[in-house]
């Protein structure tokens, strides 16, 4: 199978039928073999009845409905488990993304090599202040962060190698750093291409001004799992050793000037009165604090049994 198209959404059942017809007709003028996957992540309107009625139509449609709302990752994470096509390609319900850009990303794909392939919306139409101006924002720290060059991280059309999407774990709120779990999954060849974006034609966005925040966060956290994920010790356990010396010569320099003050009859002041004597023991502290959270957290890696983050109500076609 050429193509496997992922389409997460969330009470886009106004777009549906115009994104669904569109795609249909660049397949079938590409000559793809191909299959759709709508995940719905628990709309309530009838946009799961309308992919019932073109899973009927077409044996290529296929649903996947959650009983709730769990977020875009996992909707993804969802449809990466069982798409099979050689190119995976994701794009928004919303119509925002233009399925005409798909020979290209696919050709990327295959000819050109990539193992993953994103869309940068260099042209936007959304407003200014609200959207723009952050997203810059939140691409340019992403680069610094991350090490890898894009100018759209939020981008939601993007094309990818199969073995690409079953080799990343996509979790919480980081579909935004696909590119990056990828690179650190071993996938170095990322390439970016100019697409198409297009006004919202129905409906309000989903997403408000907290996504960015929320980005930011994920940001941090990502950076973090990249390079302690895997051994928290190296960095708590290090932090924390390092404090717990520090505190620990510090608190034996104040015992030793005491001692030698007791010894040469000199007057010096209680240790607890010397306010150096406090601060080597909340360092002392702090370290073993430090220090046990790293072996914690060795221990929960080792330990961890890998419980499902979404639930599936209905699947269709698979």
């Amino acid at each position: 199978m050429n193509l496997s198209i992922l389409i997460p959404l969330l009470n886009e059942a106004e777009s549906l039928q115009e994104l669904y017809t569109w795609i249909v007709k660049v397949m079938q003028v590409n000559n793809y073999s191909y299959e759709i996957i709508f995940v719905d992540d628990g709309s309530s309107d009838n946009s799961w009845a309308i992919i019932e009625q073109f899973s009927q139509e077409n044996p290529n449609v296929k649903g996947i409905r959650f009983m709730k709302n769990f977020g875009k990752s996992q909707a993804l994470h969802a449809g990466f488990a069982k798409a099979q096509g050689d190119v995976i390609i994701t794009m928004d319900a919303d119509l925002q993304d233009s399925p005409e850009e798909i020979p290209d990303l696919y050709d990327m794909i295959i000819k050109q090599k990539y193992d993953l392939v994103s869309g940068w919306k260099k042209k936007r139409y959304d407003s200014v202040v609200a959207k723009n101006i952050p997203s810059k924002l939140f691409n340019w720290a992403a680069r610094k962060t991350s090490g890898v060059q894009l100018n759209d991280f939020n981008c939601g059309l993007k094309a990818y190698k199969n073995v690409v999407v079953k080799n990343v774990e996509v979790s919480g709120e980081m579909h935004r750093y696909i590119p990056v779990l990828a690179k650190n999954a071993g996938f170095p060849k990322i390439g970016e291409k100019v697409v198409q974006h297009q006004a919202r034609k129905y409906g309000e966005t989903k997403f408000g001004m907290e996504r960015f925040i929320n980005g930011f966060l994920d940001l941090i956290t990502i950076w973090f799992l990249s390079r302690f994920g895997k051994r928290p010790m190296h960095l708590f356990g290090a932090v924390g050793s390092l404090m717990f010396f520090i505190g620990f010569f510090l608190a034996f320099y104040i015992g030793a000037m005491k001692l030698y003050s007791l010894y040469n009859d000199m007057h010096y002041s209680l240790v607890t009165r010397n306010p150096w004597f406090f601060i080597a023991l909340t360092t002392m502290i702090l370290g073993t604090q430090l220090f046990l959270a790293g072996f914690l957290g060795e221990i929960i890696l080792r330990t961890k049994n890998n419980e499902a983050r979404y639930k599936i109500g209905k699947e269709l076609n698979f």
